[in-house]
């Protein structure tokens, strides 16, 4: 499996109905993106989270799902307006298990 991780720290023109706005759209690729098995998103509550209130998963099919995913109209709708909200941070890797 492959694994998209992601943070943000919000800016502070973020406000909480935009905020619910990017957690709803997140979680409406599921249905739409092809390869993309799990979305989970939520509050960061670790204490060392250095800034990063909001985090998600994203469990693909395989690394080309994802990197489809990345150019996928839905997600590229997304990020037109929520970019200059955040400042986000992404990982991506294969697991080993």
């Amino acid at each position: 499996m492959y694994f998209h991780i992601f943070g943000f720290k919000w800016r502070p023109e973020a406000t909480d109905a935009l905020k619910q706005r990017a957690t709803a759209d997140i979680l409406a690729f599921k249905n739409a993106i092809p390869g993309l098995l799990e979305v989970h998103v939520g509050s960061n509550d670790s204490p060392r989270g250095q800034g990063y209130s909001f985090a998600g998963v994203m469990r693909f099919t395989g690394k080309a799902a994802c990197d489809a995913y990345t150019t996928h109209p839905q997600h590229l709708a997304l990020l037109a307006w929520l970019k200059p909200l955040i400042d986000p941070v992404e990982l991506d890797f294969l697991a080993l298990d």
